[in-house]
């Protein structure tokens, strides 16, 4: 007690004496106080935002966070729950970057957005992050859906590409092969129609919305036709090519192969009427194939499923879809992001991700993956499709773009127009928006 007094005087006359040592001794408790207020707040995990549909979310939860938390304590994942809507989603995003501060960090893409986001300034660069072998592992469309303008801006969490199913059980009754082009598959059609086999040869999505452009791309593709190409911005709507594309849909309606509600269906439309056993051939996604082999489905275990047809000399294409992480450029947290993404789209993580949900793989090993396989026997199959996935127009105004292809297209569908008049009004209409682009990009 006696060395305390002792020192307590001690140290009231320095400060009484000396301004010096009144000096350290407040700088001391300035340093002291930050530090009381620093260090808890560096020991603070950082907190990665992003938003996506209402569906996605508990599977993403359930093993996408869980996993990443558990590897990375440091850093935490907040998935922000929207509406159902993928639209919906993009209008969220773009509401949040025009405000100039967006709260996500981690930016969740349709394949499709890339080009808008990436075009407006709102993603980072990725391309400097990830080497040609970091991206050797996914397949190539999926990297190139990824792009804009030659950088990278996404990478691919899960695919996705259109499907074309078909009635094994059906064709091998008629004595049929599975359909090499879209002559082929008119006749298939026609066959067991005739045998009354089924009412219905061929159905797809024609009804005026985003999902008419992507089955559209896919019969373009096999007409060796093209919509805009991004390195020139050349429209080819209008150009023969993709006429005969569309005469060639208006001809399933007039020949009685499809039916002539077809050009108001969406895919669940469609699904139905394959899955209750009216029709041979369906054009949709891979998330059929689970619904049409559940256990009360009447055609379980009596289809397959192969990319979209072409013609002699063009080899058709499956339109690209899939889902994708990119950074965006207001985040305040761009390491820990990146960090992120690269276990987002790790195989281990992408493994238990499609084993918990059912998904696409972005992987391309991963569609052969023994686990998977057993579970999912189709995969190897789909492989096939995603390999020969094509883009839709990775241009900055890709969603007006498909608006006036939809409208025109669905005008032509209906026979509202001709096919002449609707794709030159259309490729038209296109280029002016694409100059419109240049002009204000200049």
């Amino acid at each position: 007690m006696i060395f305390f007094a002792s020192l307590q005087r001690s140290l009231r006359q320095q400060w009484q004496q000396s301004a010096w040592f009144r000096r350290i001794c407040l700088l001391c408790a300035f340093s002291l106080g930050a530090l009381l207020i620093i260090v808890p707040a560096l020991s603070q995990p950082v907190t990665l935002k992003l938003l996506m549909t209402s569906p996605d979310v508990p599977p993403w939860n359930k093993v996408m966070v869980k996993a990443f938390e558990e590897q990375n304590p440091g850093i935490r994942l907040q998935i922000v729950e929207g509406p159902n809507q993928t639209n919906l989603i993009e209008d969220l995003y773009t509401s949040a970057f025009l405000l100039g501060d967006s709260p996500y960090d981690l930016i969740n893409m349709d394949v499709i957005w890339t080009p808008k986001f990436a075009g407006a300034g709102w993603l980072l660069d990725l391309t400097d992050k990830f080497s040609e072998q970091d991206l050797a592992v996914f397949s190539t469309a999926d990297v190139d859906g990824g792009k804009y303008k030659d950088r990278l801006y996404r990478l691919p969490v899960r695919s996705d590409a259109g499907v074309l199913y078909y009635r094994k059980d059906l064709l091998a009754k008629a004595g049929l092969e599975p359909p090499k082009t879209f002559e082929d598959l008119v006749k298939s059609s026609k066959a067991i129609q005739q045998q009354g086999a089924a009412r219905w040869g061929y159905i797809w999505q024609g009804q005026q919305y985003e999902g008419s452009a992507a089955m559209f791309v896919e019969v373009l593709q096999g007409f060796g036709g093209f919509w805009v190409n991004p390195e020139t911005l050349d429209v080819g709507l209008d150009r023969p090519e993709a006429i005969q594309a569309v005469k060639f849909l208006r001809s399933t309606v007039d020949q009685g192969i499809s039916p002539p509600g077809v050009t108001n269906y969406i895919e669940e439309d469609t699904r139905q009427i394959f899955q209750s056993g009216q029709a041979v051939f369906l054009r949709s996604w891979p998330y059929v194939w689970t619904l049409a082999n559940a256990d009360k489905s009447p055609i379980k275990g009596k289809i397959g499923i192969m990319p979209l047809l072409g013609t002699p000399g063009h080899p058709g294409g499956s339109c690209l879809g899939g889902w994708g992480l990119g950074i965006a450029k207001t985040s305040k947290h761009p390491k820990e992001a990146l960090t992120a993404i690269r276990f987002l789209t790790s195989a281990d993580a992408q493994k238990s991700f499609i084993q918990e949900a059912g998904y696409v793989p972005s992987r391309k090993a991963l569609f052969n993956d023994p686990d998977i396989v057993g579970r999912y026997s189709h995969y190897p199959e789909l492989l096939n499709v995603v390999n020969k996935a094509v883009l839709r127009p990775p241009v900055a105004q890709y969603a007006q773009a498909s608006d006036i292809l939809q409208r025109y297209l669905s005008a032509s569908l209906t026979q509202q127009r001709s096919p002449e008049e609707a794709m030159k009004a259309a490729a038209d209409e296109t280029r002016r928006l694409l100059q419109a682009g240049k002009v204000n990009a200049a």
